[in-house]
């Protein structure tokens, strides 16, 4: 567990400034992110925490651990309320990572077994968030 923290602490550091290159749709926030060898309670934590640095918005964090992809979007309760759906947008993107997953509006997670998809996954998030939004 000393192990998870460290991992996880580092993670946080690394994300630490992530929350200012988040992209803004249709004036919602959206911030996708890859981060390495983080697992899905640790992706969940990250999300809550980069919730809380923009505002209203989206998160999306893919992470690649032991040759497989950990995917979890996450939306503010202003998002959910604009058109947001975790559940549809991790639909959308976890294919593109050879995988699958949903969730509940506000929350979502898939695995996938296709690391190489990631950085089409995040911007397929992008699209998917603007198309919701629309």
């Amino acid at each position: 567990s000393e192990n998870e923290k460290l991992k996880s602490r580092l993670a946080n550091q690394s994300v630490g400034d992530a929350a200012s290159s988040a992209k803004e749709i249709a004036g919602m926030k959206i911030l996708t992110l890859q981060v390495a060898d983080v697992d899905m309670n640790g992706l969940r934590n990250l999300g809550d925490q980069m919730k809380e640095k923009i505002g209203d918005g989206v998160v999306v964090i893919a992470s690649v651990m032991d040759g497989k992809v950990n995917l979890m979007a996450t939306a503010t309760d202003a998002a959910v309320k604009a058109g947001i759906h975790a559940g549809n947008l991790i639909k959308a993107i976890a294919p593109l990572v050879g995988g699958g997953g949903g969730g509940r509006p506000n929350m979502a997670q898939a695995g996938g077994k296709n690391p190489a998809g990631v950085a089409d996954a995040l911007k397929k998030a992008e699209e998917t968030v603007a198309e919701q939004l629309a």
